[in-house]
C-alpha cells in the first residue's frame, strides 16, 4: 500500500512494491524503480497515471538518489548512479491525474503572465 493517500511531496521507491500502490493518491509524485517490470500490475490506477520523465524529473531523481546513497551507503543507489542514464528507463513516474491537471494549469498561467510582462 505504498503512497496510499499521499497528498503531496516526492517519493522515490528503489525496491519492490506490494499491491495496491497509490490507492487514494491525490497529490505528489512517486518515482518507482521497476527493474522487474512488475509494478503496473500492483498499482491501483483509479486516480493516477504514469508519466514520462522530463529533464527536471531526471535532475531531481539524481539528486535524491545521490543523497540516499550518501546518507545510507545504499548499494542499489550506487549501482543506479553508476549507470544513471541507462537506468532511467526503469523508472516509472506516478502522478495523480487531477494533481497533474492543476500543475499544468498553473504552468500555463505563469507562461501567460510572463508573456504579458515581457510582451
Amino acid at each position: 500500500h505504498g503512497c496510499e493517500y499521499m497528498t503531496g511531496g516526492v517519493a522515490v521507491i528503489l525496491g519492490e512494491t506490494g499491491r495496491n500502490f497509490a490507492a487514494g493518491m491525490s497529490g505528489g509524485v512517486a518515482y518507482v524503480y521497476d527493474i522487474s517490470k512488475s509494478f503496473a500490475e500492483k498499482c491501483n490506477m483509479e486516480m493516477i497515471g504514469f508519466d514520462t520523465l522530463e529533464e527536471e524529473d531526471k535532475d531531481l531523481l539524481k539528486k535524491l538518489i545521490t543523497n540516499h546513497k550518501n546518507y545510507t551507503d545504499s548499494s542499489i543507489a550506487a549501482s543506479i548512479l553508476a549507470d544513471f542514464d541507462n537506468q532511467l528507463k526503469n523508472f516509472i513516474k506516478v502522478m495523480p491525474r487531477d494533481y497533474k491537471a492543476v500543475l499544468l494549469k498553473r504552468k500555463q498561467k505563469a507562461l501567460e503572465e510572463k508573456e504579458v510582462i515581457h510582451g
